[in-house]
């Protein structure tokens, strides 16, 4: 690293009964933005892997939670783990006010790509994380809903969650065909690659799925300038 560079730590929660494989994903991630910082470190870093994250982050590093909601590992576990290292850590990526608009046009990207006509019976479900813990994860997805909702009109958007009311198999009961289900996760763990596929399954769900959104079309691009945005709010803090 030249002495102009900056750094940037990208973190996810990762896998803690297998954190190799998410560690791998996630630097393919920072790879991919490296692409659009290139005067900057792009490094990565998942919370399950034990010391990674502090061994990786150095004084004045921009931190990027590649996090859906500002819940538990973000608000919590994120500040405690760094506690002893001056750094600045960004808005997570599910609430990046940019995000609802590239997602939308990766729904009209499908249903152009499945020739469905623009009828009122095309329907989005987000298939969110939710959480027994608090609030914040279904307010990330709420949210996000109510801004995708402008950006696809004669869609109806829906969500389903894997931790809460309401189910994701009781959300996509009965859906029409013409519906696409988009997974409103940042990586595609567990919940992505086994709950969400069996709750859809059980719901006997006729639509397609799309990428999990943290691998949409436009994702490095947005996270890169989300890095460069939280540089320039804290180059004299």
């Amino acid at each position: 690293m030249s002495q102009s560079q900056r750094t940037a730590v990208i973190t996810a929660h990762g896998q803690p009964s297998a954190p190799a494989p998410a560690e791998a994903d996630l630097a393919a991630v920072a790879q991919a933005v490296s692409a659009f910082l290139p005067d900057w470190d792009v490094r990565s870093a998942t919370l399950a892997s034990p010391g990674q994250l502090e061994a990786t982050v150095t004084p004045g590093a921009i931190i990027y939670p590649f996090f859906m909601s500002r819940g538990w590992f973000t608000s919590k576990v994120l500040p405690e783990r760094l506690s002893d290292i001056p750094c600045h850590v960004a808005s997570p990526f599910g609430l990046d006010p940019a995000l609802p608009q590239l997602a939308a046009q990766a729904v009209l990207q499908s249903a152009k790509e499945l020739a469905w006509p623009a009828t009122e019976d095309l329907h989005l479900l987000l298939a969110a994380h939710g959480s027994a813990r608090g609030p914040k994860a279904a307010e990330a997805a709420e949210a996000f809903a109510a801004q995708l909702r402008p950006h696809l009109p004669g869609w109806t958007v829906s969500i389903g969650y894997v931790e809460q009311a309401p189910r994701l198999a009781e959300a996509a009961r009965q859906l029409p065909p013409g519906s696409l289900c988009l997974p409103f996760f940042a990586q595609a763990g567990d919940h992505v690659r086994q709950d969400i596929p069996e709750a859809l399954e059980d719901a006997g769900f006729s639509g397609q799925v799309l990428p999990v959104t943290g691998a949409l079309t436009g994702v490095p691009q947005l996270i890169a300038k989300a890095i460069e945005r939280t540089a320039l709010e804290n180059q004299d803090a």
